[in-house]
């Protein structure tokens, strides 16, 4: 992969998660049933509006009228196997940006079919651990091979990559306590659906988003005295991030060709 150099800063992010709570996106959240109390929550707490719904009948028109949809496989019932794709075709045919977020692919021969399907309607934003693209995949594919012009990477895991096949960038924030509440890594895509509305470039609006998420995560463990108090931590450092938070805390670097892996 042959990177090129990205320019992205904390007063970038910074007037981005501005904008965004000046206009308050409407985020549409077809996500697990674990995940959906916790991830409206925090679209709430970054200015967005979530919407949840995953009625077959009624997925579409929600999409299509949301300004972003993420779409996360965490409980992939049957009705979500029919609600999933609508929303997809929906979003863009409105022009709308798609987070996927394939969940636990790698453990569901099933589940990953449905996922290599739904690559097909082209997401947006592809974001997922090292073992879930390893099984969307296969054949030892390098993260630069992963991510081309057609498909941008989140890759999640002690350090986040994200690129596109040209642009690469590397995130060190976050906190291990965040991996000890269920539906962080849901939360996060939503942030980074909301973040695809005021930065159209995906590589640096996943950034943006992660940046965001990641950095209140820190601020939320330092308060935290665990899990349980995690949780309204993390809800009021969204809500109250600031340009000073993001500039003392942002550790995000370009990688050079041949580091991606």
């Amino acid at each position: 992969m042959t990177t090129v150099p990205v320019s992205l800063t904390s007063d970038m992010i910074a007037a981005a998660l501005h904008q965004l709570r000046q206009n308050a996106p409407k985020v549409h959240c077809v996500t697990n049933t674990v995940a959906q109390y916790f991830t409206a929550n925090v679209v709430l707490a970054i200015g967005a509006v979530p919407s949840m719904t995953i009625a077959v009948d009624e997925v579409e028109g929600f999409a299509t009228n949301a300004d972003a949809l993420l779409v996360n496989l965490g409980t992939l019932d049957d009705t979500r196997r029919v609600a999933i794709p609508k929303a997809m075709r929906a979003a863009r045919d409105a022009g709308r940006p798609v987070v996927l977020d394939p969940v636990k692919v790698h453990r569901s021969k099933v589940r990953c079919e449905f996922a290599v399907g739904l690559l097909a309607e082209k997401p947006t934003l592809l974001r997922a651990n090292e073992d879930e693209l390893g099984a969307l995949f296969p054949g030892g594919a390098t993260f630069g091979d992963m991510a081309d012009k057609d498909r941008t990477l989140a890759m999640s895991g002690r350090q986040d990559l994200i690129g596109d096949g040209q642009k690469c960038l590397r995130l060190d924030n976050g906190h291990p306590l965040l991996a000890q509440v269920t539906a962080t890594g849901c939360a996060g895509g939503a942030v980074m659906a909301a973040f695809l509305t005021v930065e159209p470039d995906p590589v640096l609006a996943a950034a943006m988003g992660l940046s965001v998420f990641n950095i209140a995560g820190e601020i939320a463990a330092e308060r935290a005295r665990g899990p349980g108090s995690l949780v309204p931590e993390l809800l009021d450092a969204l809500y109250l991030l600031d340009a000073d938070q993001l500039d003392g805390r942002l550790k995000l670097s370009d990688l050079q060709e041949g580091t991606g892996s």
